[in-house]
């Protein structure tokens, strides 16, 4: 992969954006808000940080990268088209029935998928196991596993914390998308979490906070967790905004899943149009 800088990627993540909004209308259903928010950070890992190879999905020295959030999963999908993991045209078979992009990620369906989820919750512990077999076998590949702020709430997700801090995988980078906000309203409202940083730490993990649409502060966050040899896994609290860049999404909690209409997916797309 050819690694992308500054405007390019900034460019990248706007065409993501267009992909995710026309996926989500032709689907008629999907998550808008979780997705466009995280087109960034996304951008970032396939286009700069991942070490991966569209050509050879498969190979035995590639980074793995977990969604634990997959209902986010429009933008991991225009990602991997957009990297070459299979044909831009494939985008547009979003939910659609016998479609390999399904409305959460399923292995084994889709190219450059490396697990199945849906139930939030799961992608911790996951990407801890695949982790610890890569420590055990010496292997130099990092695992990085994408969460949601609401998944906190889930026991399994502190399992995996606990399990990961044990085994001392400092191959392993969490990432949490902290937009505040999940389908019944703000994490303040339905389970306030904070303070975040200081559970993980308590938890025995290395913690960085970032703003999530700010290009080098992702690249050099993910720089520093890939360089960490102190026997702690990493994580990154990335303050994102929900829905980013289209004005009318941006912050509002019915955008989470709300379907887009015609009038909503004209306006959203010629914004970001006007943007590039």
């Amino acid at each position: 992969m050819i690694k992308l800088e500054g405007n390019d990627l900034k460019r990248q993540a706007n065409l993501i954006r267009q992909d995710i909004i026309q996926m989500i209308y032709e689907a008629g259903s999907g998550h808008p808000g979780g997705s466009l928010g995280m087109a960034d950070i996304i951008t970032c890992l396939y286009f700069h940080i991942l070490k991966h190879d569209p050509k050879n999905p498969e190979d035995p020295e590639r980074d793995r990268l977990i969604l634990s959030n997959g209902h986010i999963c429009p933008v991991l999908y225009s990602a991997l088209a957009r990297s070459g993991y299979f044909p831009v045209e494939k985008l547009k078979t979003l939910r659609k029935f016998g479609s390999g992009l399904q409305g959460h990620p399923h292995r084994g369906m889709l190219t450059g998928i490396e697990t199945t989820s849906g139930p939030l919750g799961s992608g911790l512990s996951e990407a801890s196991g695949i982790a610890w077999v890569g420590k055990h076998d010496k292997k130099s590949w990092k695992v990085i596993c994408l969460m949601s702020d609401a998944e906190q709430d889930e026991g399994n997700t502190w399992e995996g914390a606990m399990f990961a801090s044990k085994y001392q995988l400092d191959n392993l980078i969490a990432l949490i998308d902290r937009n505040n906000i999940q389908v019944d309203g703000t994490t303040d409202e339905v389970m306030p979490l904070d303070p975040l940083k200081e559970k993980y730490q308590a938890f025995g993990w290395n913690v960085q906070e970032i703003d999530g649409h700010n290009f080098e502060a992702i690249i050099d966050a993910f720089e520093k967790a890939k360089n960490n040899i102190s026997k702690k896994p990493t994580l990154i609290i990335a303050k994102t905004i929900l829905g980013k860049g289209v004005s009318f999404m941006e912050n509002q909690v019915e955008w989470h899943s709300k379907v887009i209409n015609k009038e909503d997916y004209e306006k959203a797309l010629g914004e970001l149009k006007n943007a590039e």
